[in-house]
């Protein structure tokens, strides 16, 4: 057991390190990483379309590369914005790391990118412990998942920057319960912003681009109280969220020895 957790805590440290080089590399050429994380059928494309779309109409430079375990549906919906989008395949994977998403903007991401959106992997365990060289972390759920989806996974909601609630057009529907959901996201991370938004009907539309836009032009950054390494991660489905004083997120993870594969849907750009 002590062998797993040495294991992955040097895996978490190579990866911030990997991640802080990815972050200057991208300010040097005035680009932003945001890092979208939800569970699977949260409504997390069809919201980034939509935003993407609003980049677009306004002539924001933006482009999205989105991970999936396995299919391109993502991608090519999101293509239909017109923006700049890469599809990578994890193969089994459960998370992008900050070594492979630079790998794969490595002569593809356009010079003048402003916003890079970047949609993780639908899953709000494993994801949760990896810096991604983001500026800006998301977490987002639906009304449908349950008010007490922060509660349940501490680490994601508890290291976000920006809380977003989708498909708010049926909360009533499926009693949803805005309070508690509330009242749950501050006691894991208290002073996030939360935002009720709606691909649907529209509600909030371009909020998400307005907060990515705020911050790329040096505006302030949510802190969250909670500490990486304050939760104790494990990859088969649940989180114990007790302090340790390892420093670091520690993840159950099982290495997938399949190299990711991508499919892009833009011409490549060599990245300066």
């Amino acid at each position: 057991m002590c062998r797993v957790v040495d294991l992955q805590q040097a895996v978490l440290a190579s990866n911030d390190i990997c991640a802080h080089e990815l972050r200057a590399g991208l300010a040097a050429r005035g680009t932003i990483a945001v890092n979208l994380l939800s569970s699977p059928g949260s409504g997390k494309t069809a919201l980034l379309e939509q935003e993407l779309v609003l980049a677009r109409e306004r002539g924001v430079p933006v482009a999205a590369l989105t991970a999936d375990l396995a299919t391109e549906n993502d991608a090519t919906r999101l293509a239909r914005s017109g923006a700049p989008v890469k599809q990578v395949l994890t193969d089994g994977l459960c998370h992008l790391e900050a070594g492979m998403l630079g790998r794969h903007l490595e002569g593809w991401l356009p010079d003048d990118t402003r916003l890079l959106f970047v949609e993780n992997v639908g899953n709000l365990v494993c994801p949760a412990s990896y810096d991604l060289g983001e500026t800006l972390r998301v977490a987002l759920a639906s009304v449908t998942e349950g008010e007490d989806k922060p509660l349940k996974y501490p680490t994601a909601f508890g290291l976000a920057q920006l809380v977003v609630v989708t498909k708010v057009d049926i909360a009533e529907a499926v009693g949803f319960d805005e309070a508690a959901f509330r009242a749950h996201v501050e006691r894991v991370n208290p002073g996030v912003e939360v935002v009720l938004t709606s691909a649907r009907s529209g509600l909030a539309a371009g909020a998400l681009l307005d907060r990515a836009l705020a911050v790329a032009d040096g505006g302030p950054v949510h802190a969250p109280v909670m500490a990486r390494g304050q939760s104790h991660v494990h990859e088969h489905g649940h989180e114990h969220g007790h302090g340790h004083d390892h420093g670091e997120d520690h993840a159950h993870t099982h290495p997938h020895p399949h190299a990711p594969q991508d499919v892009s849907h833009q011409p490549a750009a060599r990245m300066s």
